[in-house]
């Protein structure tokens, strides 16, 4: 039997948070000894993509090439290697200023290692900054590599996306979340529920596990159909019930982040500093994760309520049970029909209706007047 080299087993290690992604780290691994100079990883976050990034700097900047438990690695993949450094966004888009920020610590040299690397977020906010950006990617220096995490490569950031190696990160198959939960002691009934309202987010699920709100939630987005009683008053109080407990299901995000800077300010304490340095960047990154996080949660509801409509639809359009009764010598009438199919069309067009809402909410739609809108279009379908 072949004995696998030491090399072999840390570079799993390496990417021990990345799950159900084996295509992806496949490619990486791959490309470790001889790395091209910009890697653009494309899921949304969750799938795995920033902690694939960890994981490849970790080998990079290794000195045994991805060795997982040399000094390097350990810091790399706790965030403190001095020569991996992550850009994020200042603003609400990455601007001209953020990539050129990223072009200036890509002159810098390498402070410990034979490179560094640079890996900058949210790419597929950089519309405005593709000429410089793609400046700095058409000018390489020899001891840098760019790792760019996108949630999608919209076509302004064609010509950038052809300047990379393209590393897909898919959303992660329910399967694969509730294995892993199950693999570190959740039961498998609440693993199951928790992957399927995960979205495909492994980090999404390693919260979710320790929401005791998550099932009442879930209730709540299926009792929608039934509560759409024809009165207004209905509607707008639905609709707030709904985002109380969306609010309500950021609180496991927002006791992390608070641990975060706990640790960041006790880090800062021991090392003489009077404040966190870069808390700000900090803090404005935590706000940008607690709004997706939101936005996620109400996606997520409407997703349900979605299946809530699928299922009537599926019972409007079963059919007939077949007569069992025998007149004479006339064999039972086997024949069948659609039981309700206004009632299937309805269910069509409600199901349309929720997946329209869910769109909305990536423009940023003003959440109320959303959900307000929807109930009242839901009701006058009387489904």
């Amino acid at each position: 039997m072949p004995v696998s080299s030491s090399r072999d087993l840390p570079a799993a290690a390496l990417f021990d948070g990345v799950i159900g992604q084996e295509r992806a780290v496949s490619a990486l691994r791959a490309a470790f000894r001889q790395p091209v100079h910009a890697y653009l990883f494309v899921g949304r976050p969750g799938a795995g993509s920033r902690a694939a990034a960890r994981g490849f700097a970790a080998a990079l900047v290794c000195p045994e090439g991805g060795c997982g438990v040399c000094d390097a690695c350990r810091r790399t993949l706790a965030g403190t290697h001095p020569d991996v450094v992550t850009v994020e966004r200042t603003g609400a888009a990455i601007d001209v200023d953020d990539a050129r920020r990223l072009g200036r610590l890509a002159l810098r040299r390498p402070l410990e290692a034979d490179r560094q690397v640079l890996v900058m977020a949210d790419v597929h906010l950089a519309d405005r900054a593709a000429p410089a950006l793609l400046k700095t990617l058409e000018e390489p220096p020899a001891t840098t590599v760019f790792v760019l995490l996108a949630d999608d490569v919209p076509p302004g950031l064609a010509t950038v996306a052809s300047r990379c190696a393209e590393i897909l990160f898919p959303p992660v198959p329910s399967r694969d979340i509730a294995a892993w939960l199950v693999g570190r002691g959740v039961d498998p009934a609440h693993a199951q529920l928790v992957a399927e309202g995960a979205g495909g987010d492994v980090e999404r699920a390693r919260l979710l596990v320790e929401d005791p709100g998550f099932a009442d939630r879930l209730a709540l987005w299926r009792s929608v159909p039934s509560r759409l009683d024809g009165r207004g008053a209905v509607v707008g109080a639905l609709a707030r019930e709904l985002l109380a407990a969306t609010d309500g299901a950021l609180a496991p995000l927002r006791h992390e982040h608070e641990a975060e800077l706990a640790a960041l300010e006790q880090d800062a304490k021991a090392m003489g500093e009077r404040g966190v340095p870069g808390r700000k960047d900090v803090v404005e990154r935590q706000h940008r994760e607690e709004r997706r996080w939101r936005t996620d949660e109400l996606r997520t509801g409407l997703g349900v309520l979605a299946r809530a409509y699928r299922d009537r639809l599926a019972a409007a359009v079963a059919p007939e049970p077949a007569s069992a009764e025998v007149d004479g010598d006339h064999a039972p009438d086997r024949r069948t029909s659609l039981a309700r199919p206004d009632e299937a069309r309805a269910c069509e067009t409600a199901v349309a209706l929720v997946t329209e809402a869910a769109n909305g909410l990536r423009r940023n739609a003003q959440e109320t007047l959303l959900l307000e809108s929807l109930f009242v279009r839901l009701e006058a379908l009387d489904v």
